[in-house]
């Protein structure tokens, strides 16, 4: 096979992991947002559980908002908390396909380097009988000027 015709394959194949790796930074991305807003909320939620301040009036009421929108909180903790957890699974789902287009491109390119490996001795070999021939031709016209 002549090595040249693995090269589509070849640029297909770093495509392809270029494409997947730039998929695997927007989801690193994606997910580190994930994150933030996770912790974002979750400081939000342990400010507002502080208890109200020493002398402010806190009427029935006001402790019952409070801890509906506690109850809020922690709702809105618990989804993101969800919400990290997918981002984690296609974020594993997505270094298992880079690792596998990473992979078959390496298998491609050894390919290549032995088949041109083995064109270059092929090579090697035609020159050597060329100058084997010329040596040999060379050698037999000295012999027959020579008395």
């Amino acid at each position: 096979m002549n090595s040249k015709r693995l090269d589509p394959l070849l640029r297909r194949a770093e495509n392809r992991e270029d494409a997947l790796a730039k998929e695997l930074a927007k989801r690193v991305q994606a997910h580190q947002q994930q994150e933030q807003r996770l912790g974002d909320l979750e400081r939000f939620r342990g400010e507002y559980a502080q208890p109200p301040a020493a002398g402010s009036a806190v009427t029935p009421g006001l402790l019952q908002n409070r801890a509906a929108f506690l109850a809020k909180i922690d709702d809105a903790v618990s989804t993101q908390k969800k919400h990290i957890a997918t981002s984690e699974e296609a974020l594993a789902i997505e270094r298992t396909r880079l690792l596998l287009a990473s992979r078959d491109k390496l298998v491609l390119e050894k390919l290549a380097a032995s088949y041109r490996s083995a064109e270059q001795r092929l090579q090697d070999q035609r020159d050597q009988r060329v100058l084997d021939d010329l040596g040999a031709r060379q050698h037999h016209v000295r012999r027959e000027e020579t008395p």
